[in-house]
């Protein structure tokens, strides 16, 4: 029976009309509506025509997790006195309830995509419903973009609602809308509860989070907040944590509160999900979750939310070719989100545990995923789809071009893509397996050495990290998930044998990829096997049965490394030094400190410590860390990272500077790992001249002989570039390094080494970039003199090295000079120093006809008691120029 009296009461009925008439018209609307109003079970049953109203449609709901896939269809069902799989089913990654009577299915936006993939038009579906679209996720941006490209070339009476409580629906409006005018923005008033909101912060500073961590001090400090928080309120706790670790850590503090601590988040089991949203039965709860609580799910009974303002997002660190979660602060909509939960069933309170002037300074909206996150898969997914750039679907925001690029380059390593980027028939295969590309080119290749069920094991541990108790060894966490009787270890099984089951099914042969780049597939050249363990492989296309492979009575050790290097080639890694490894992309990695649980970690125990090589699975970078942490990895020998990573091997001669002298060697490498090496007998030329200069730029010009000649005259021809401009050239440190072949050509195909750079006059070289070649040279002495030669018959040396040219000379040797000397034809005055008979400064001009009028009075009263012997003439424009003393001037 309908339970129509909790169907009244739903808010968001009253937007239904609006909705209607925007769908019937344009065929897309944007409906906002705020959390609890009824937007994700009341519209798709209306829409679907299962409350009574309006014809019947199909309508598939994507949701962006499996938990509010599976509650929002359970709730629709209730609401129609069903179970679900009746007229409202679910689709989720390895479990479906839907039969021929389902109206209304909601799928997560990855079954949507894999969906679209094997039939575009989405043959019988009437109206999708993208819920939830202001978190930005990758997937759901996908699924827009697709969906309305289906909407302009297949079927433009497919109708598209893109619905949220908080988001940007102009920015929405205008990509549904497309060329013609926006679609319409049904707004729908909610029934909110007022929320209080308490300002917790920490009383002492924390640190910041960094990747996965996130300072002790601010969970101990949650969990101070929620007992806070039952001693001063009623009704439940909803507390928001940024991870399952976080959860864990603030559960085991919270041991002993007068309530039962339930922990809800993606790995929890369906199980204990259901309970948690079917609500208490009088016990007082406290839930600790992720993001996943922020929308599309109710939980019953909260009156409180603690908000511990993190969450957990995608990111890719493109320089380290490391994708990974990590801990950010969570935007200022995602805690008006969180703070809804407390007022969706009567009035409640937030605690948030930061600062209120902080709150300003916090992200308005999530950064979407497609500006942040590996790409891969959505290269992948837009080749299948027929448009490789993306640049010709509707999306809210463009890839960047570098992201899209590296994503490529991997697509192509692994066979998936062409050189054109066009979907090869392998990718498309493993575009439909549910997993990220590499991961199912692991399972494709990986199938053919070890039999397709124990290469979905790996690979089934690979699409969902292992709990930390689990230990470092993914060897040992599969046997630990094969005995398991944990959640983990359910899920893992189920995923398990929906990989098999994908793996083996008919199509492109395994084995089938190869290319250049991140590591080609398994049959682009040599063994994919293990020299001793695994030995040599068979026929590429064989070994897809369950348990049969070229090697599949391999250990688990030998079997966990090879489908791990195969997923990540360029995480193959050698030790070097104890505890520390250099990845194959050139990324140095160190072994983690022992972890919680009761697993082994990366502590002095584990097994990894003594490994040569290991298949890097998971690694992060810890905050100040160059070096990226394992976290997760297999222990492998040399032939086996030498056969996953075949494409990044390399053999060549090698010249190169090195420890102030040429080496030249011929250089066996894996990515950034050297091999070997042997010293090359006769390198070529150009590359012992290139070597020598790289060691020049590196060390810089120092290294060369720089006499007081040929620093002024570097000086020289500086002051010409700068007064005059072309064609006196730049002698710059970095213009003399850049054209270093044009003037010390000569001498750096002579040298090897350091030694060899100290000898080299670099006065004598400069001249070379003198403008002969145009005659100018010859006038350089005239527009730069070394030397002037002043009334006394001396050539005093200029000196070019400031700003403006300086001549330093004793003022009686200018007597009778009238005008100041100039240069660089009369375009630039010297600076003229007067020195006293014993050579200290007396006075500076640049105009020496004002000094002998105004300022040599009062240098002569000064000077000439202290020099007597020396002439002081009252007008020393017409007195002899000397540079003696007044006896030996009248001596002659």
């Amino acid at each position: 029976m309908i339970a129509r009296d909790a169907l009244a009461q739903l808010p968001v009925r009253t937007a239904l009309p609006a909705l209607r008439e925007a769908l019937d018209g344009a065929g897309t609307a944007v409906l906002c509506a705020p959390p609890g109003t009824g937007k994700t079970t009341l519209v798709p049953l209306e829409l679907a025509g299962l409350t009574g109203a309006g014809p019947r449609r199909r309508v598939l709901v994507a949701e962006p997790r499996r938990i509010a896939a599976r509650a929002a269809a359970r709730r629709m069902a209730w609401l129609l006195g069903e179970k679900a799989g009746e007229q409202v089913g679910f689709t989720v990654r390895g479990e479906r309830r839907a039969g021929p009577r389902t109206a209304v299915e909601v799928v997560t936006t990855g079954v949507l995509l894999q969906r679209l993939q094997r039939d575009p038009e989405l043959a019988g579906v009437d109206v999708v419903v993208l819920d939830e679209c202001h978190e930005r996720h990758l997937d759901a941006d996908t699924c827009a973009a697709f969906l309305l490209d289906v909407r302009e070339t297949l079927r433009p009476e497919l109708r598209l609602v893109a619905a949220s409580a908080t988001t940007d629906a102009q920015g929405w409006a205008r990509l549904l809308g497309g060329s013609d005018e926006a679609a319409q923005v049904v707004e729908a008033a909610g029934v909110s509860h007022p929320v209080d909101v308490v300002w917790a912060p920490p009383e002492r500073p924390v640190r910041p989070a960094h990747g996965l961590r996130v300072d002790p001090a601010l969970l101990t400090h949650v969990a101070g907040v929620v007992r806070r928080a039952l001693r001063e309120r009623s009704g439940d706790v909803l507390c928001f944590l940024p991870g399952v670790g976080e959860i864990g850590r603030v559960a085991g503090e919270l041991a002993g509160v007068d309530a039962e601590v339930l922990q809800v988040h993606g790995r929890a089991p369906a199980e204990v999900q259901d309970a948690v949203l079917a609500g208490g039965d009088g016990v007082r709860r406290v839930v600790l979750a992720t993001s996943v609580a922020e929308s599309s799910l109710t939980v019953p009974g909260v009156r409180v939310v603690v908000d511990s303002g993190l969450a957990r997002v995608p990111r890719m660190d493109h320089a380290r070719g490391l994708s990974a979660l990590t801990t950010v602060r969570a935007s200022r909509a995602a805690a008006r989100q969180r703070a809804g939960r407390a007022g969706r069933e009567a009035p409640g309170v937030v605690y948030r545990c930061w600062a209120e002037g902080e709150d300003a300074r916090l992200p308005a909206f999530p950064e979407p995923e497609i500006k942040v996150a590996d790409l891969t898969a959505f290269a992948l997914q837009t080749a299948c789809w027929g448009d490789p750039s993306a640049s010709g679907l509707a999306l809210l925001d463009p890839p960047p071009a570098g992201a899209l690029a590296a994503a490529r380059e991997v697509l192509t390593a692994i066979g998936a893509v062409d050189g054109d980027g066009r979907a090869t028939p392998r990718g498309a295969r493993m575009a439909r397996m549910g997993v990220h590309p590499r991961l199912a080119r692991a399972l494709l290749d990986g199938a053919a050495e070890v039999g397709v069920k124990r290469a979905a094991e790996v690979v089934a541990l690979l699409s969902e990290e292992p709990p930390r108790a689990y230990g470092d060894d993914l060897a040992a966490a599969w046997r630990t998930a094969r005995r398991g009787g944990d959640g983990y270890a359910a899920r893992w099984r189920q995923e398990a044998r929906r990989l098999a089951s994908v793996g083996a099914e008919p199509g492109v042969s395994h084995g089938s990829g190869g290319g250049a780049g991140a590591g080609g597939g398994a049959d682009s050249g040599g063994s994919a096997g293990s020299g001793a363990a695994v030995g040599a492989r068979a026929n590429a296309g064989a070994g897809a049965e369950a348990n049969t492979g070229a090697n599949a009575g391999a250990s688990d050790d030998v079997v966990a490394g090879l489908v791990a290097a195969l997923a990540f080639p360029e995480r193959v890694a050698r030790a070097r030094g104890v505890g520390g490894y250099l990845m194959a992309s050139g990324t140095g990695a160190e072994l983690a400190g022992a972890g919680p649980g009761p697993g082994a970690r990366a502590g002095d125990g584990s097994r990894l410590r003594d490994a040569g090589w290991l298949a890097v699975a998971v690694a992060d970078r810890p905050v100040a860390s160059v070096s990226a942490r394992v976290r997760l990895a297999a222990v492998i020998d040399e032939e086996t990272a030498r056969a996953a990573a075949r494409a990044l091997h390399s053999s060549g001669e090698e010249v190169g500077w090195s420890d102030g002298e040429v080496v030249a060697r011929t250089v066996t490498r894996l990515g950034a790992i050297e091999l070997s090496s042997r010293p090359l007998a006769a390198p070529d030329p150009e590359l012992l001249r290139d070597a020598v200069a790289s060691g020049l730029r590196r060390e810089g010009l120092g290294l060369l002989r720089w006499s007081p000649a040929a620093q002024a005259l570097r000086q020289r021809m500086a002051f010409l570039h700068r007064e005059v401009g072309a064609p006196w050239p730049d002698v710059s440190d970095a213009a003399l390094l850049e054209r270093a072949w044009d003037w010390l050509g000569i001498e750096l195909g002579r040298a090897r080494r350091r030694a060899d750079l100290e000898r080299i006059d670099a006065g004598q070289a400069l001249n070379r970039l003198l403008p002969w070649a145009t005659g100018d040279a010859a006038r350089f002495d005239t527009l730069a003199p070394e030397r002037i030669e002043v009334p006394s018959g001396s050539h005093i040396r200029v000196d070019y090295g400031g700003e403006q040219p300086v001549l330093a000379v004793k003022l009686q040797e200018l007597f009778g000079w009238h005008e100041s000397p100039r240069v660089a034809d009369g375009r630039v005055p010297v600076l003229v120093h007067l020195l006293s008979p014993a050579g200290r400064p007396a006075a500076v001009t640049a105009d020496l006809a004002s000094f002998w009028r105004e300022g040599y009075r009062s240098v002569r009263a000064e000077l000439r008691g202290r020099y007597p012997k020396h002439p002081w003439p009252e007008d020393p424009t017409t007195a002899e120029p000397t540079r003696h003393t007044s006896a030996r001037l009248k001596r002659g």
